[in-house]
């Protein structure tokens, strides 16, 4: 980390995609750091009730709510997520490559399968262990009109606030909140109001 920020006086200038790694930067003196955010294809998130059903069906994935506990990943807080939820009777999912051993279903995926999966899902967590830049699987989520409980760490804070979803502080309080979330499916609603600003036209 030292290596890096003594390297980094020699850049001409930084850019971040969040507020919060702007400020972080500015905070320690590096003058020219501009902010430019994510941008997604809005095209890639219309779905037919059709291949959502499909979707369900081929990975066997109905009946039961779905909770999307992000990639399969120990950073990515899964396996405190996975502990805090096994008891819910819920379908509970990750995704990418599997890098920690859970007995949550895991699914490895092309994007627009990806897709489906959060659009299909009922919530999505993204309790990261670390500070995030952004968080493109927040934010696809919301553009898919899915809730989002996340930790808020990094960059992650200020799509989550600015979505009005859920941050968790700590994982002893992820139930609750999963509770609250599965009984106001509305959330998603709020979360893509904000999200949908995010175009690659604008950007």
């Amino acid at each position: 980390e030292k290596i890096f920020y003594h390297h980094l006086k020699k850049a001409d200038a930084i850019i971040t995609i969040s507020k919060y790694w702007q400020d972080h930067f500015l905070e320690r003196g590096y003058p020219k750091v501009y902010l430019i955010y994510n941008a997604f294809d809005m095209d890639q998130f219309h779905f037919e009730e059709k291949e959502i059903l499909e979707f369900k069906r081929k990975f066997k994935l109905e009946g039961r709510p779905i909770v999307y506990l992000g990639n399969c990943q120990r950073i990515k807080g899964v396996v405190e997520a996975y502990d805090r939820l096994k008891d819910l009777d819920v379908h509970l999912v990750t995704s990418g490559r599997r890098e920690v051993n859970i007995p949550a279903l895991n699914l490895d995926l092309d994007y627009r399968d990806y897709l489906l999966l959060l659009k299909s899902s009922s919530l999505v967590i993204t309790m990261s262990k670390f500070k995030e830049g952004w968080n493109r699987t927040a934010h696809e989520a919301m553009l898919c009109k899915i809730p989002v409980i996340g930790s808020g760490l990094g960059g992650m804070r200020e799509l989550l606030e600015g979505g009005k979803q859920i941050i968790c502080d700590g994982f002893d309080d992820l139930e609750e909140k999963v509770y609250y979330v599965l009984d106001h499916p509305e959330t998603g609603e709020r979360g893509y109001e904000f999200a949908r600003r995010f175009t690659v036209e604008r950007f």
